[in-house]
């Protein structure tokens, strides 16, 4: 049965957890670029990309997990002009090319003025 998972200052509008854990499997909803002090949407999209990249992170410590138990990152953009932001984070976060996750980058309208959305797998041990 899966347990959800709420990080504060991620919430969403609608009912739904920031992700799901089951046995080991950690599964995330969209993470944005919100700012988890004020819950708002940042700007730039740059903030935006290190703001969800700082969340994803915080959703991982909350489900028990790190970044080296992601398995694939979803990325869902507005346009490739934030491709930029995202593999300065991608790198950084994963910096050697043998231990990286996998993963896809989706071009999508995005709602509220996000420049991005990620949704992860994790396998917590």
């Amino acid at each position: 049965m899966p347990r959800s998972i709420d990080v504060p200052g991620l919430a969403h509008n609608a009912p739904i957890p920031v992700g799901a854990r089951v046995a080991n499997v950690l599964c995330s909803s969209a993470i944005a670029g919100k700012d988890p002090a004020t819950g708002k949407l940042a700007g730039a999209s740059a903030d935006q990309a290190r703001l969800a990249f700082d969340n994803l992170k915080r959703f991982l410590d909350a489900g028990g997990a790190t970044l080296a138990d992601v398995v694939k990152l979803t990325v869902y953009v507005k346009d490739d002009s934030v491709r930029e932001h995202i593999n300065a984070y991608w790198l950084a976060f994963w910096p050697d090319p043998a231990q990286r996750p996998a993963r896809h980058v989706v071009v999508h309208e995005l709602q509220h003025g996000m420049a991005l959305q990620l949704e992860a797998m994790a396998v917590a041990y």
